[in-house]
Order: C-alpha cells, then structure tokens, then sequence
C-alpha cells in the first residue's frame, strides 16, 4: 500500500480518457495531484496517460479500469483501489454518454444513460466513501475531501420517471439524458446532507459544462436530426471548447469559495459558456422530496450500503 505520508493527494477523474474529462485530469495535474484516469478503453487510457504527462512532465497519473455499464466492473475497480490506496481527496464524477437513439441496458437491466451516467456513479462513490474519509481522519486542518458530480444544462427539463426508470413504458433519447443529469445534481444534495447528518465531513457539489465541443455531445445531437443540424450552425457562437467546459468542475474541486452543495457553471449567456460562477437549479432539482426517494430507490437498485468503516464495505464479487 502507498505511502500516504510523502505523496501527493490522490483524484480520480472517471471517462477521463477524452473530452471534458481529460480536461479535468490535466487541470488536477497542474494543481499538483496524483491522477487516476478511470476508464472502459485501455487504448484511450494509454493515450490519455501520455497526452496527461506531456501536458505536465513528471505528473504521476495512472490509468485505471472502469466500466460503469458494469455494477461488478465498479465494485472491481473500488476493490482494487482499496488495496493499492488509504485516502481519496478528490472524487470526479464525470463519465457520461448522451441521447443513446435506442433504449439500451446495462449488464444489470438499469436503462443505460441512467445506469451509466448516474446509477454506477452512486455505488462507486458509497465503495470509496471510506477512503475520502479517510483523507479527512489524518489531517484534521486540510481541506474535507470533495465530490464533483457532472450535471448538465439538460437537468433543466428533466423530471424523475419513478414509475419508468428504465424506459421501457416510453424510451425517449433526451428524457433519459435529462433524468440521468437531474439525477447526478440531487445526487449531489443528497451525499452533502448525508455527510452532514453522519459527519463524514465531504464536501459535496456538482458543475455542468455549459454547451461544450466534445465528442459526446456531436453523439448526441444525432439522435435528433433537425437539432443537430441546427446545432452545427449555432454551436461555434454559443459553445466552447472542452478545455473551457471543464472550468466549472475543475474550481468546484479546486475553488477556495466553494460551499457545501454549491453548484458551478459558466457564467456566459444561459450559462452556454464562460466562467465559473454558481447556478441556476431547476424546480425539480429543489424538490427534497424527489431527492430523499431517489437515494433510497438507488440504494436499493445497487446495494450501496454508505458506511465510513472500509471493514463493512461489501467486497467485490
């Protein structure tokens, strides 16, 4: 196990093999931290190892396998991360796919934008939960540990089907994208006031991108053929590039304003793009009790179990 004591705080970026995600790990590299890529492409991640430590020479950044299609590829990767690490300071919770034109499942029957984008995400973070308390227990005048869940401008529209969570009632493409985002910011509530309530002493929060130029969002705008061509009219006025989108997220790790259960975006016009400053919440997103009920539903769909104590956490497999 790793040597605590003369090593740089440890973060992890999850799909931080391209995009807004390798974005972030570039920025946590500048800010002097070891970096995991977390990822389901070797290949990309060997790429992004190398594109990482041209960006910043000598930064020690690894890779590291993670499917969040897979329940039992994150209880793998949190068990390996257990073994190899004590403390976790930062936790970004950035992986995502978008508008996916047919509904798909993951390897556990969850709709797939919402097991990928949102469900595998919360198990994960209840399997590190010991480690980022960990981080706080041996040094009781740093920073709390923090977690950045990616939203999106999209959570605006959204509203959890607690009655079809998977889709299989009625599959729309851009529904369950926004679902799966509503549901990363109410994700975000919810871990900060668990914190508060069990003293685990994390500091919560979540960012979105504003409209950024990435390979996902291309993807997406597939699905829907005349908003993709009218987004490829309009997207160099109001977008920016991924280095830009990943702002928000980078000052919610890395901001010294930052309070619990802030959320970041750009501060341009409909915080399409710019710098970071706090934003705007749907109604939905304020609505606690749509909030309590999808921490208990995801809970239940995954296992995660929420304790402190590394010895209680249920191991891989």
């Amino acid at each position: 196990m790793n040597d605590i004591t003369t090593q740089p705080p440890l973060a992890i970026v999850t799909g931080a093999t391209a995009g807004l995600g390798l974005e972030t790990a570039k920025g946590l590299a500048d800010a002097g931290y070891r970096v995991i890529v977390a990822g389901r492409n070797p290949e990309k991640g060997k790429l992004a190892y190398h594109t990482v430590r041209a960006h910043r020479p000598g930064a020690e950044v690894r890779f590291e396998l993670l499917d969040l299609d897979s329940l039992e590829s994150v209880r793998q990767f949190a068990a390996r991360l257990r073994g190899s690490e004590t403390e976790l300071r930062l936790l970004i919770n950035n992986a995502g796919i978008m508008a996916l034109p047919r509904r798909e499942r993951t390897a556990d029957g969850f709709e797939r934008q919402f097991g990928v984008n949102y469900l595998g995400h919360f198990l994960l973070t209840s399997l590190l939960l010991p480690m980022l308390v960990a981080a706080t227990s041996s040094d009781s005048k740093s920073e709390p540990p923090r977690v950045v869940q990616l939203s999106s401008l999209a959570h605006r529209s959204g509203r959890i089907a607690f009655d079809d969570l998977d889709g299989g009632k009625h599959y729309d493409p851009w529904h369950a994208y926004r679902q799966s985002k509503l549901a990363m910011l109410l994700f975000a509530q919810a871990l900060q006031k668990q914190s508060d309530q069990h003293g685990w002493d994390i500091l919560s929060v979540a960012a979105h991108p504003g409209l950024s130029r990435t390979a996902l969002f291309d993807a997406g705008v597939k699905s829907r053929a005349l908003i993709g061509q009218a987004f490829k009219l309009v997207m160099p006025l109001i977008s920016q590039s991924a280095a830009e989108g990943a702002r928000p997220t980078l000052h919610a790790a890395l901001g010294d304003d930052v309070r619990p259960g802030d959320y970041f975006g750009p501060d341009g016009f409909s915080e399409t793009r710019g710098a970071p400053k706090r934003a705007f919440r749907s109604k939905a997103a304020r609505d606690r009790a749509v909030e309590d009920r999808l921490w208990e539903v995801s809970c239940k769909l995954t296992g995660a179990a929420w304790s402190s104590d590394s010895e209680k956490v249920p191991p891989s497999g």
